[in-house]
C-alpha cells in the first residue's frame, strides 16, 4: 500500500501555493509600485500552468473567458467609482493590469486546487460569494486599492457577492466542460 502522496494530489498542492505567491505579488506589486516584478511572476505562474497541460488550446480558451469575465467585472467596479486601484496602469478608467493577471492566476486553478468544487453549483456560489469579496478587502488592507467611502465599500462588497457567486460555478463548468470536450474527442 502506498501511503505517500500521490501526484495528482502534488499537482493540487503546487497549483495552490503558486496561486497564493501570484496573488500576493500582484497585491503586494501594486502596492508598493512593483508591477514589473509582480508581472513577472504572475507570467511565471501562468506559463508553468500552461506548460504543464497537454491541450493547451482548451486551457487558453478558458483563461480568455475568465480573464474577459474579470476585466469586465472589474472595469464596471471602477466605472462605479466603488474602488480605487493604487496603479492604474494602463488606464484609470478600466482595471489594471495586475488585476488582470489576477484573474488569470486564478483560471489556472479550476482544474486543479479548486476543481473539487466542480458541479457542486450551491457550494461553488457560495464559496465565491464570500471568497471573492474577502479577497478585494484584502488587497485594500494590503495597500493595492482603497474604498472612497464606506458606503461605496458596502456596495463594492455587495456587488463583487454577487459576481463572484455567479463566476464560481461558471467557471468550474467551463473547466470541466473544455476537459470533456477535449478528452472525448
Amino acid at each position: 500500500m502506498n501511503r505517500g502522496i500521490s501526484r495528482g494530489t502534488w499537482r493540487k498542492i503546487w497549483n495552490f501555493v503558486l496561486f497564493q505567491i501570484g496573488w500576493f505579488a500582484c497585491i503586494l506589486g501594486a502596492a508598493h509600485q512593483q508591477l514589473g516584478l509582480a508581472l513577472a511572476i504572475s507570467l511565471i505562474c501562468i506559463g508553468g500552468y500552461l506548460w504543464l497541460h497537454r491541450n493547451a488550446r482548451s486551457e487558453h480558451e478558458l483563461l480568455l473567458k475568465v480573464f474577459i469575465y474579470g476585466l469586465i467585472a472589474d472595469t464596471i467596479l471602477v466605472q462605479l467609482g466603488w474602488i480605487r486601484f493604487k496603479s492604474d496602469f494602463p488606464f484609470s478608467a478600466i482595471s489594471p493590469v495586475w488585476m488582470w493577471a489576477q484573474w488569470l492566476i486564478f483560471a489556472t486553478t479550476l482544474k486543479e486546487s479548486i476543481a473539487c468544487f466542480q458541479f457542486k453549483n450551491v457550494l461553488s456560489a457560495v464559496l465565491g460569494a464570500i471568497a471573492g469579496p474577502l479577497c478585494y478587502e484584502a488587497g485594500v488592507r494590503l495597500g493595492a486599492a482603497s474604498w472612497p467611502s464606506p458606503e461605496d465599500r458596502i456596495f463594492a462588497l455587495i456587488y463583487l457577492a454577487v459576481v463572484w457567486a455567479i463566476a464560481m460555478p461558471v467557471f468550474l463548468f467551463f473547466a470541466k466542460e473544455k476537459e470533456y470536450s477535449y478528452t472525448n474527442q
